[in-house]
Formats: C-alpha cells, structure tokens, sequence
C-alpha cells in the first residue's frame, strides 16, 4: 500500500455506474432506524462535549478531559461501548525538536520529542526544564537515559495512575495498553493519561497532502487543535518502556463528525464486519484499523460521489482496503503515513488466510453480505411497523438518559429537578410499554431495570 494511503481511482477518473443502488439505499434507511442517523449521532456527541466541559471545569485548569472513539462519534448507544476517555495534564508540554520554547509560561514542565530513534509516529520525550514545580506523576515517572539527562518513562507514567486513589464504587481493572479500565455501576470507561505535544512540521505536512475531503475549513481547525503523546510504545520494541505515541484524538474527532451520512454508514458497516465477521481475539484488526480506512477512502475520491445509492460500493472498496492491509500487513495512520498500523498485530498465517477467504466471499455476495450482520440482519427480516415502534421508545430513551446524565453532572437533583422528574417519568412510561408488549409477545419480564439496561445496549 502507497505511502499516501489508499488509492484505487487516479483523480479524474470517472467513476463507473454505482450497481445495488436500490439495496444501498434500503441498507440506508435500516440504518437510520437502528440509530445511526444524523440527529442522534449528534444528540450524542453534544452530550459527551458537555460532560468534557464538566470534568474539564471541575479539575480548575489542572487538566482536560477529551472523550475519544465511538462515544465521541456518536455511534455507540448509552450502554452499548466502554466510554474511551482521555485525560491532558496542563502542567506539561511536548515540543517537537526544532520548536522554539522561550515562550513556554515557567510553572509548566517542558519534554523535547526525539523521535530519531524511534519508530514512525513515536518519540522518547527528554527533560528540557521541570515545571515549577513540577508534578509529583511526572517526577516519579523519569529514569536517567544514560547521558544523565531526565527520560520520561511511559511504563512509570502509567503505573503512578494505576496507584492513584479511586473514589467509592469505582472497581479498577489491570492496565490496558496505555489506558487504566474502570467499572462504575453498568458503566466501563477506559481512561488514558496522555499530555499536550505540539508539533508544527507533522501537522502542515497532513495539512499540504493533495485531497478531495476534508475542506479547508476543517483542515485549518483539525491543524489548530494539535496533537497529544499517550504513554504507550511500539510493541516488541527495545524502548517500548520509554515510548511515548503520538495521537490526534480531537482532530480526529471533527473529521470522523464531518464525514457525510454514506461515509459514516461504511464505517459502522465495517466496523461491524470486524466484530462480528473476523472476530478477531487479540486486537489484530481494529476499530481504529477501520477508521482508518474510511479516512483514507473518504480522502482519496471526491465527496459527491457518497451517496445512499453508492453505499455497496464503497462497503466493497472497503473490503478490498480491509483485505488488502490483512495481507499485506501494511496500512499507513492516517494522520502520520509513515506510521504502519498493521505492524505489531498479532496476527498468523493460518487467520491471515480463513480471513481474507471470508472477506472475497463477502465482495462476490452482492447486497447479501449484509445478512452476514446480526444486527442488520435482525432489521431486514423484522416487521417495519414493531421494528419502527422499538427503534422510536430506544432512540428517545437515549435521548432522555443522555439529558438527564449531564444535569446530574450539572448538580441538578432528581428530588428538586422538575426536568429530571419529568425525564424520569417519561422514561418509566417507555420501559413499562415495552416491557407490556415483550409479555404480550411471549417474553418474560419480571424487572424494567433489564429492560433499561437491554434498551441501552
């Protein structure tokens, strides 16, 4: 696969007449009644902003909280994923060789990127001057790298977080990579510590690539909001300890939220061919894997043509970018192409093989793929009428919940609230008639917390 990422049309070239128009459109509008519709999707992506802004206030400018993944997408139901979280220290900042930092106020801690001895897309981040003071994590986090001078450890840096106390009711689980795993109620939220690193030469060379998408506008603001380290290095490497990645959750955020409704609907789509298709058990392929192949796609072919009739199409060109990067074992980050994403998964000859089979079996079924989907599948051979009625009590339970959670976040009091105690209400009303009619239809339901809870998911 190119450097520059995914390319199977040259610019110009004409696109051949979309084929499976009627069932791409069809695929569509099933997805628009399983929740991924546009008013939905931002419904909750202003939510998970909101609770951003609330921890964020209630840290007093010592850090900043940035919900990541599918949550921060608007694609995940309430109790349908964890909540990917990442947390930025304030009193720390990364500059990539080259920058100058004079300007840098003196209470903040200062690492210098060397990224010459590391793999693409990660750097070892060097002590240029300690804050004053400096944070206790961080200081308990330096190892000597051998020339005297301080060296952040990414292993250390993590491990002051595991250790760090919890408050009542939330059960840690062992680390992930570079995030810490929490349990809260029926909610889970993986959390990674990471912190601000500014680097100007990688982000215009991503902002300079030719492209048909993203527009301008959405360069200049994905460029203005930077990029972050998160403490975790390349797998197998001889400094994985000391590694530090560099990621760009925010931008990547906006540009997965302006990808039109086709695009996003691949996503999903693909997405799901990777949990429930390929099931992979050791994170050989990703969601991550997957978005980037739906940035790359979206990058490379102008935007017109994604549409709800070209739908099939582009799930078979993604597909083929999938198999592909199975294959090859190649597919370049999005945001740094130098960056193999494939590069340390897990994954033998033997699952190499049965899933590339799988996949060019999927591309010669036509519009019946789709029924290789559980959840797809469930929508098309479902009633319209029962499957409309389910998906309209589902969508405005979520609605009410995700309200309702950020006035709690807000300090609203369900006992003083009479907005919460009306979205209360309203969901009581909506668990109690879908709970009568699961009985009427034969299921057995003796509690309408399992039914919240299966309505979430």
């Amino acid at each position: 696969m190119a450097d520059e990422g995914i390319r199977r049309d040259e610019p110009g070239e004409v696109l051949k007449q979309f084929q499976n128009e009627q069932a791409s459109a069809e695929t569509s509008t099933v997805m628009n009644v399983l929740g991924y519709g546009p008013h939905i999707r931002q419904a909750r992506i202003e939510a998970y902003k909101a609770s951003d802004r609330h921890w964020t206030a209630k840290a007093r400018g010592t850090a900043t909280f940035i919900t990541t993944g599918s949550k921060a997408e608007g694609l995940t139901s309430f109790l349908e994923s964890d909540i990917d979280e990442l947390v930025v220290t304030e009193r720390v900042i990364c500059l990539e060789d080259g920058v100058d930092s004079s300007s840098v106020p003196v209470e903040k801690t200062i690492f210098r990127s060397c990224s010459r001895i590391s793999y693409s897309g990660h750097c070892r981040l060097l002590l240029e001057k300690p804050g004053t003071p400096i944070s206790r994590t961080v200081y308990n986090a330096l190892c000597d790298d051998g020339f005297g001078r301080g060296l952040l450890s990414s292993d250390l840096y993590v491990n002051q977080w595991l250790n760090a106390k919890r408050e009542e009711g939330i059960v840690q689980h062992e680390r992930a990579g570079p995030s810490t795993p929490e349990t809260f109620g029926v909610l889970e939220r993986d959390t990674v510590r990471g912190l601000h690193f500014y680097c100007p030469s990688i982000l215009t060379r991503w902002a300079a690539r030719h492209r048909y998408w993203p527009s301008a506008d959405v360069v200049r603001e994905v460029v203005s909001l930077g990029a972050f380290v998160s403490p975790v290095g390349v797998k197998g490497s001889d400094y994985e300890h000391v590694e530090w990645r560099m990621c760009f959750n925010t931008g990547e955020n906006v540009l997965i939220n302006n990808l039109n409704d086709t695009q996003v609907n691949l996503y999903v789509l693909l997405k799901m061919v990777k949990k429930d298709v390929l099931k992979p058990q050791k994170k050989e392929v990703t969601s991550f894997t997957v978005k980037n192949i739906v940035l790359w796609i979206a990058e490379n072919n102008p935007h017109s043509w994604f549409h709800e009739r070209s739908l099939f199409h582009w799930l078979h060109e993604g597909l083929y970018a999938l198999r592909v990067a199975i294959d090859t074992k190649q597919l370049p980050y999005y945001m740094i192409p130098g960056r193999n994403l494939m590069a340390a998964c897990a994954l033998d000859h033997e699952q190499k093989c049965s899933w590339i089979a799988t996949i060019d079996e999927m591309r010669t079924e036509g519009p019946r793929m789709i029924l290789r989907l559980p959840k797809i599948r469930q929508a098309i051979i479902a009633h319209p009428e029962p499957l409309r009625w389910y998906s309209g009590r589902r969508i405005e339970l979520e609605m009410l919940q995700l309200i309702c959670r950020n006035r709690h976040f807000l300090g609203m009091d369900v006992e003083t609230d009479v907005i919460m105690q009306a979205i209360n209400s309203r969901q009581m009303e909506i668990l109690r008639e879908v709970g009568m009619r699961m009985i009427m239809e034969g299921s057995r339901v003796n509690d309408l917390q399992n039914v919240w809870i299966s309505m979430l998911m």
